[in-house]
């Protein structure tokens, strides 16, 4: 009898096994759904389009352009430009920012030329968002910045960094502060491959070629 019986308490107690592990996956799943939804819009004061003013300490004063748009996915992709006195470009850089519910922090990576290199993390501290970052990693001159949004409005914000060059040994305080207003209403774009895309049809935001 007790032969029977411990196989039959083995196969009962296997057959709960994948009861209990999807059971962890579901709070595991809801846990990061959570986090999800919690900070999906900690980035949304930056989108739209902006006209700044920055202090460089190695350039000195400076102006251009920043926008940007969430894309479907919730992730924010933003262009930064510092122009000359009659708009030319001298720098320009693009960044896509998207959240990590695995680590609870959103990521970064720039784009400016070099590949992908500059990568950085950002929290929301309060009222303020805070960024590490390095630059220029593939180049010369790497450098590690502390980035802190603050004064965040609906119309402008303040953005000010503290810059290493030895990888955090040392640093200089507000090495560059920039002012930032608003010229531009937020904006989103939509999916690039919505469902159910018919052959011939416009991707979105496509205009026809003119005649």
């Amino acid at each position: 009898m007790r032969q029977i019986v411990l196989p039959v308490l083995l196969v009962a107690a296997n057959a709960c096994l994948p009861v209990f592990a999807q059971s962890d996956a579901d709070k595991q799943g809801e846990r990061r759904q959570a986090l999800i939804e919690k900070h999906e819009g900690d980035f949304d004061y930056l989108l739209g389009d902006w006209e700044f003013t920055a202090d460089n300490g190695d350039y000195g004063k400076l102006r251009g352009y920043w926008s940007a748009v969430r894309l479907s996915g919730g992730q924010i992709l933003d262009e930064y430009r510092v122009v000359g006195p009659k708009d030319e470009t001298y720098y320009v850089t693009t960044t896509i920012r998207a959240y990590n519910p695995g680590l609870d922090r959103w990521e970064l990576i720039g784009m400016d030329g070099g590949g992908l290199q500059d990568f950085g993390t950002a929290r929301r501290d309060g009222g303020e968002m805070r960024i590490e970052q390095h630059f220029g990693v593939s180049g010369p001159r790497p450098s590690f910045w502390k980035i802190r949004y603050h004064d965040i409005r609906a119309d402008a914000f303040a953005w000010s960094a503290d810059r290493s060059l030895d990888d955090g040994k040392t640093w200089t305080k507000n090495h560059q502060v920039l002012e930032a207003r608003r010229i531009g209403p937020p904006r989103s774009l939509p999916a690039f491959t919505p469902p159910g895309r018919k052959a011939g049809a416009k991707s979105p935001g496509e205009e026809s070629a003119p005649l």
